[in-house]
């Protein structure tokens, strides 16, 4: 089914979708698709050479696109009544799931596989560049843009290796059977998929006996009969002497076989010390030496919307970050206090579903009320219809905070182009990005 010359997706614009594209694409395929808005991605992959539309209307559909000759690839996020998904349905068009495609690519190759609620974004991009800093051919499937190569997708035909990120919604990454993976999270989230906690929690493990060669544990992920890593010495990879020095991270990397001293991580945070850990793990089980682990952890510049800097000056700091639930947020705070101890934090919040924001109200609250202030913005509904009752105006009411406020993106503009923060953080998974360049332009003002 994968060898059609015609592959239409739709929803090309996700960070998953876009990925397969741009394999298909490098494959030497026909690539179209839909999506809602052009994003900057959508204009990216326009640029490739992909022919995209953004009206749901079959009218727009290539007319070489025939059923015989095309794929069409969507996504569980697509709604049920969209108009060419149903059009592909009636005329007996070939149709295959994302997370379906991504197994049967992987099922060809030896499967890196990176999973976890937190963290598996940065982890895999960060795993596929310690191979490819090392001239070592990988393909990689990745959640987010590399700031080292600006894509979310590298291939090459002269491997066997493939990196991916395993995406726990929808039961996704029950489509892989990797070679090894580590789990970096296992904290309740997607409970409009799996009602409760425990469910999502019995999902990892079914993804953990999966693994057919090394799997690979974080110490908190609450999953047993594997490799630990973190910061505790009994666990077989562990950070040690970990220090910051001048808004750095330095640690040395403890594996079985002896210690990397010293890593100096551009990246910031003691999370992103963990992630470092079990991409290291995964690097030095599969051929890589200390020397080239220590190299690459030096020299990888993140992903974007993680942790991303904007303005980096003497008195005025700008961070953008995707973090879009409480553990992430209250991972983001820490790491920015740690760094910034004396500085006054605003932070800007999009909340991000209406489901997760009612599951986790009370933890969205907690986790924004330690910044020395919080602006939300309107929540972002994504594939969802309203909830009763669940909304930013009842987020805001239980934050602890005497300096909280609910504001649309130009009234913070605005307040932002004569008032300068001293550190501030744009936060969400929804269309918060939209804010970052008209956001630092008035801060820059």
């Amino acid at each position: 089914m994968l060898d059609k010359p015609n592959i239409y997706l739709i929803g090309i614009g996700g960070i998953g979708m876009s990925a397969l594209a741009r394999y298909f694409k490098q494959s030497g395929r026909k690539v179209a698709g839909y999506d809602r808005y052009r994003s900057p991605l959508c204009e990216t992959l326009e640029a490739e050479g992909m022919k995209i539309h953004y009206e749901d209307n079959i009218s727009l559909i290539p007319k070489k696109f025939s059923p015989e000759e095309s794929l069409i690839i969507y996504t569980p996020a697509i709604p049920e009544d969209h108009q060419e998904l149903n059009y592909f349905k009636a005329n007996s068009y070939s149709l295959i799931k994302r997370a379906k495609v991504l197994g049967e690519i992987a099922q060809n190759h030896r499967c890196l596989a990176i999973a976890g609620t937190h963290g598996k974004t940065t982890t895999s991009t960060l795993l596929a560049h310690l191979f490819r800093q090392a001239d070592i051919e990988v393909s990689a499937f990745l959640g987010g843009i590399s700031t080292n190569y600006q894509s979310n997708f590298w291939g090459s035909k002269d491997t066997d290796l493939v990196i991916v990120e395993a995406d726990e919604y929808d039961r996704s990454f029950l489509n892989l059977k990797p070679n090894a993976a580590a789990i970096t999270s296992t904290d309740a989230d997607h409970l409009d998929i799996y009602g409760e906690a425990e469910s999502l929690t019995a999902t990892f493990k079914d993804f953990a006996d999966s693994v057919q060669d090394f799997l690979l544990l974080n110490e908190d992920a609450g999953l047993e009969g594997a490799l630990k890593y973190g910061f505790a010495n009994q666990n077989s990879f562990y950070a040690d002497n970990v220090s910051v020095v001048e808004h750095q991270y330095h640690f040395d990397l403890v594996h079985p076989q002896g210690r990397i001293q010293d890593i100096a991580m551009l990246l910031p945070g003691r999370h992103n010390v963990e992630n470092a850990i079990a991409a290291g793990a995964l690097g030095l089980r599969y051929g890589l030496s200390e020397e080239q682990v220590k190299q690459g952890l030096e020299n990888f510049k993140g992903v974007k919307r993680r942790f991303e800097y904007h303005i980096q000056q003497q008195d005025l700091i700008y961070i953008d970050d995707y973090a879009h639930h409480p553990k992430e947020i209250k991972a983001l705070y820490e790491s920015v206090r740690e760094l910034y101890p004396k500085r006054r934090i605003t932070a800007i919040f999009q909340p991000h579903l209406y489901s997760r924001t009612r599951d986790f109200m009370d933890d969205f609250a907690a986790s924004l009320s330690p910044f020395d202030e919080i602006i939300l913005l309107d929540l972002y509904p994504a594939r969802e219809r309203p909830i009763a009752g669940v909304n930013s105006s009842a987020l805001l009411e239980k934050i602890d905070s005497p300096n909280k406020s609910l504001l649309a993106r130009q009234e913070i503009l605005s307040r932002f182009s004569s008032e300068k923060p001293e550190l501030v953080i744009s936060i969400g998974a929804g269309d918060i990005d939209q804010i970052i360049g008209p956001l630092k332009l008035a801060l820059l003002k």
